[in-house]
């Protein structure tokens, strides 16, 4: 991150951070540069040091430095999705024989790239419950290298507390992964609690419109950030122009739309727990949330991710899902529509008979900034 930037408030760096006015134009928003190939000066003459656009392109260079400046990072990272920021992230930081402990409610898609391809190369995993410290450090081993964390967790929005276990894993030897999607840097700083990189889904909040698909890296060292450039170089899975161009207009808003998604989750969450169709609530803006005070102290606000199970099982969790209206069933989250879907049978089929296999009646919201009372009206008949 540019020392120029360290002074500004989050709102500010959202808006301006890596959004230098083009020098030809004086367009206040950066082009896009859907370019594969530049012009050299000469042999080795690279004008800005670009070259090809896997290595890099102008319009990404701008969606870095935007993401670095928000995570508080020296160094962020864009590619075609936040699978493939995994990807390049446990290629640069193990080798087979390594351990990596994994959360037991972690993402379907993070658990199939540990359980099905990472685990194939020999790299070994287990779960710990993220949110009890004293379970990560029972899970450790004298060959764990990576802590990965989500918190809030998807889809049963758990909470770690990032500072806690960053101490756990540094007495290790090992690096804390924190998945930062569900909180986003307007709501939550992992680096700034001791974490050692940051991932996104950037096709979430980050980007906001349900119109791209991308991830990030943004790392605390400088000289893992370059480590990991060389490997998102070697393998390729880089972000496009157009892409980067959409998700930096997308954190231009994202204070504003995390505030109304805190906002519409909470009044949500408060309508179903009195709800007498459902069963729990899972909302770390609820007081009763066992995650709560840590929430509270790490978290701007409470964000737009609310989840809850409901009586008569699988099938009647299936029945609300196809009953609402407003809430469109779709997987994914972060737009500014809202969605609703099952876990169980949508985004996490994949933990199917493991460990992070998750209940069959829960149903996951994603809170959009529509007018709440049209909201609560769709759940309330959606649950009947």
């Amino acid at each position: 991150m540019s020392d120029r930037y360290t002074s500004q408030h989050f709102e500010t760096l959202a808006i301006h951070a890596g959004n230098t006015a083009d020098p030809l134009t004086g367009a206040v928003v950066p082009p896009i540069y859907q370019v594969s190939t530049y012009k050299q000066d000469g042999v080795g003459g690279l004008r800005g040091g670009y070259e090809y656009s896997r290595s890099a392109n102008p319009t990404r260079t701008a969606l870095e430095e935007n993401l670095a400046a928000l995570e508080g990072g020296r160094r962020g990272l864009a590619f075609a999705s936040g699978l493939a920021a995994e990807d390049c992230l446990l290629r640069t930081l193990l080798s087979p024989g390594d351990h990596v402990v994994i959360p037991n409610d972690a993402y379907g898609g993070t658990f199939r790239l540990f359980a099905k391809v990472v685990a194939r190369w020999g790299v070994e995993w287990s779960v710990a419950d993220t949110s009890d410290p004293a379970s990560v450090r029972a899970a450790l081993t004298p060959r764990t290298k990576v802590v990965w964390v989500e918190t809030p967790s998807n889809p049963l929005l758990g909470i770690t507390d990032v500072a806690a276990v960053a101490q756990i894993a540094r007495e290790a030897g090992a690096r804390l992964v924190v998945d930062n999607t569900f909180a986003t840097p307007y709501l939550q700083q992992p680096l700034a609690l001791g974490a050692d990189v940051v991932v996104h889904s950037l096709t979430k909040y980050m980007g906001g419109h349900s119109d791209v698909v991308g991830g990030a890296l943004i790392v605390a060292d400088q000289e893992l950030g370059e480590e990991l450039a060389y490997h998102q170089n070697a393998m390729g899975a880089v972000a496009g122009p157009f892409d980067s161009w959409l998700v930096l207009r997308g954190t231009k808003t994202l204070s504003v739309r995390m505030d109304r998604h805190s906002e519409n989750a909470g009044k949500v969450a408060d309508m179903l727990t009195r709800h007498a169709r459902v069963t729990h609530v899972l909302y770390p803006g609820l007081p009763d949330h066992p995650g709560h005070e840590v929430a509270a102290k790490q978290m701007r606000a409470f964000g737009g991710m609310v989840s809850f199970r409901v009586q008569g099982g699988e099938e009647a969790a299936v029945e609300v899902c196809n009953r609402a209206q407003v809430f469109t069933l779709g997987e994914s989250l972060g737009g500014v529509e809202s969605l609703i879907e099952h876990p169980g049978r949508m985004t996490h089929a994949s933990a199917a008979g493991s460990a992070l296999e998750v209940p069959g009646d829960l149903v996951r919201l994603s809170v959009g900034i529509e007018n709440v009372d049209d909201l609560l009206s769709d759940i309330q008949q959606a649950l009947g």
